[in-house]
């Protein structure tokens, strides 16, 4: 692991508990912080990046955004596969340059966590034809992150999930507008409205999936990874005057897991059957294409084709 930031931490405790997991090396730039957390979790504090990259056959990659390209490199330069937090890269055009260097069969992947979250898998069952879809990610301020908008912050979660996962095929026409810290897109991808909206400014947080097709709707939760699909049973009447539609509410029996546990262990097994992590580079890029193009609609508000 490289880097022991908030996410790095995170990283680390999961790693300490998998069983997939021999021996666990840290490295930072704050010595005393690898220090302390490998202490923490019977880890190895590495003093440099090539001494861990000698010891170590997979590395997270957890620095902040903007040091993602240079240390991504190195690891590849040691052939040694890695798993890069998102976003891949603090640009598009950094995303393109580092693909352009992962050597062929070289496990690489990238962190978008809630591609693990146990509700979207079983959302992308449920889904046909959705006639509209829209996500809601809300976060009261934080100190956490200051090197990116809130689009690369939070909204990237929902485009990787909509392009990638429920929306993969097809162009797309963009209107939006916001700042560096609260944003709205309404897309259209093929027809299908898509209304992603995106605070780092709320006083209450909110993750959130709502999805209509045309006999059901489905709500997903992804911090209490719950779904419900409310489907009509064609029922409507007027009682004293009220309009009154009764509808059907089924709860989808969701496997919950954290994520994070989920991400790292399918991470370590790919690494060691040689297969192709779920969340790829190029995947990652398209991401990070995207959210740019939102960005270009802070104001004044535009359209983007």
């Amino acid at each position: 692991m490289i880097g022991v930031g908030v996410m790095g931490r995170n990283h680390a405790r999961v790693y300490s508990e998998l069983k997939a997991v021999d021996s666990l090396h840290l490295h930072d730039l704050n010595q005393k912080a690898a220090r302390d957390l490998a202490g923490a979790f019977g880890a190895t504090a590495s003093p440099t990046v090539a001494d861990l990259l000698r010891d170590v056959d997979a590395v997270s990659v957890c620095v902040p955004t903007p040091y993602h390209f240079k240390v991504a490199e190195q690891v590849l330069d040691a052939g040694v596969s890695l798993l890069i937090e998102k976003p891949v890269c603090a640009t598009a055009e950094e995303s393109r340059r580092l693909i352009g260097k992962i050597p062929n069969g070289l496990v690489t992947g990238v962190g978008h966590i809630e591609r693990f979250n146990p509700i979207v898998p079983e959302i992308k069952k449920i889904v046909r034809d959705p006639l509209y879809i829209e996500m809601k990610r809300h976060n009261p301020a934080s100190s956490r992150v200051n090197s990116s908008s809130v689009v690369e912050d939070l909204m990237i979660h929902d485009v990787d999930i909509v392009r990638n996962v429920l929306l993969p095929a097809g162009d797309y026409h963009l209107t939006g507008g916001g700042n560096q810290d609260v944003c709205s897109a309404l897309f259209s991808f093929n027809g299908t409205p898509v209304y992603l909206s995106a605070s780092r400014k709320s006083s209450k947080k909110i993750r959130m999936i709502y999805i209509e097709e045309e006999e059901f709707t489905i709500e997903g939760d992804f911090m209490a990874q719950e779904i419900y699909i409310h489907r009509k049973p064609g029922q409507y009447a007027a009682d004293d005057e009220r309009y009154v539609q009764e509808n059907i509410i089924e709860k989808v029996l969701v496997n919950k897991q954290e994520p994070l546990k989920l991400e790292l262990s399918t991470f370590l097994d790919c690494v060691a059957k040689g297969r192709e992590f779920p969340v790829s580079p190029a995947q990652a890029l398209l991401n990070m294409e995207i959210c740019e193009d939102i960005a270009r609609c802070f104001s004044p508000m535009m359209v983007l084709a």
